[in-house]
């Protein structure tokens, strides 16, 4: 079937109380065992490339790849730039036909966040496509570091979401709550009572990235609290390469 928008994803997943799962592809061999988990648990997802990767991927060929499983399989598939830091990234993600952009200005101050985030929405929604956006910073690092002590201080803040959303118009808002990209050290202590406050400030889905490591428990009671959207990456990448390997989330 044709890819679906991630606004269009994340309604039903609300409506219906689970979370879809996102998962980073870099190749035809994670995208088939991809498509064949998600055919026998007969389940939407979202495929993620990331802008980190771009690198190391053939970017036309893999998302060819992506629209022709999509048309073989009766399943609901977004097809999402993960952490899109630059906007030559996303007009190129658009052109070859995305369904979603996750643009990333969390490094940047807070005002200029907002203002790259809403040209970003404007450019996406003129084109039917859906916008994800981050404040605070997850921690972590995109490129493999292993995380330790969560700083609080780049945690989201839940008055300054309820600002974000209204200024950006996006479609979905990722959350720093204790979560991380890469290997955790030690077990990942999420912030809920943070959450649930920027559940309650907020009309939008949830998004938690960096979900190697978090705890089915943890999962559960996070979706209970807004989160729609959950990435996941070094966890399988790990298993397949024995441990090391490219790490996103």
């Amino acid at each position: 079937m044709p890819l679906i928008s991630l606004a269009d994803g994340l309604d039903h997943a609300r409506k219906h109380r689970y979370a879809l799962g996102a998962f980073n592809v870099l190749d035809s061999h994670f995208l088939r065992a991809l498509f064949a988990a998600a055919r026998q648990e007969r389940s939407p997802f979202i495929i993620n490339i990331a802008e980190v990767h771009f690198k190391y991927v053939s970017l036309d060929s893999l998302v060819e790849a992506v629209k022709f499983e999509a048309a073989r399989h009766d399943i609901p598939v977004v097809l999402n730039l993960d952490h899109g830091l630059h906007f030559e990234s996303v007009v190129r993600a658009l052109r070859l036909g995305f369904s979603s952009v996750m643009f990333d200005g969390s490094t940047l101050e807070y005002e200029e966040n907002i203002r790259q985030t809403r040209e970003v929405v404007k450019m996406c929604h003129a084109v039917g496509v859906s916008v994800e956006a981050e404040l605070g910073a997850v921690g972590g690092d995109e490129g493999g570091a292993l995380y330790g002590h969560a700083d609080e201080s780049l945690f989201t803040d839940p008055q300054l979401a309820r600002d974000f959303v209204d200024r950006t118009g996006i479609d979905a808002l990722a959350v720093a709550i204790g979560n991380a990209h890469g290997k955790y050290k030690g077990e990942p202590k999420l912030d809920f009572p943070r959450l649930d406050a920027i559940r309650q400030q907020t009309a939008l889905p949830l998004v938690l990235h960096g979900g190697s490591g978090i705890s089915d428990e943890d999962f559960r009671r996070a979706i209970t609290l807004g989160i729609h959207k959950i990435n996941f990456y070094t966890g399988y990448v790990a298993g397949c390469a024995g441990g090391g390997g490219i790490t996103d989330d």
